[in-house]
């Protein structure tokens, strides 16, 4: 194979062209700016449909920030030392009859640890 023939040189040339044609499709395909032949970069209008997904994208954020914010306040309650399941329990296993069923337990007058 002679490296300096004009078909080798055709075949480099039309190589290169496909790849950078290839390269061109691939990003245009998923929304990435492209680039021209002097090195310089066209940017992609957005359409109605991508802004109506960015600012449901940008919702769902907020209101995924909202929840993980009400995560950390139950959380806190959860194991705040004020709040204890085992009281509670204790306090049902105190109810000495079924006769007293529906008197509200006096959870808040036991000491609370």
């Amino acid at each position: 194979m002679n490296f300096g023939s004009p078909e080798f040189v055709l075949a480099i040339v039309a190589l290169s062209t496909g790849g950078w044609l290839v390269n061109n499709w691939i990003r245009a395909r998923h929304g990435y700016s492209l680039e021209d032949e002097w090195g310089g970069k066209t940017e992609r209008s957005d359409s109605a449909e991508t802004k109506a997904l960015k600012a449901e994208n940008r919702e769902l954020h907020d209101k995924l920030d909202t929840m993980q914010d009400r995560m950390v306040v139950l959380e806190k309650i959860v194991t705040d030392r004020g709040y204890s399941l085992r009281d509670e329990i204790e306090a049902l296993r105190d109810k000495p009859t079924a006769s007293e069923a529906g008197t509200p337990l006096n959870i808040k007058d036991r000491e609370r640890i």
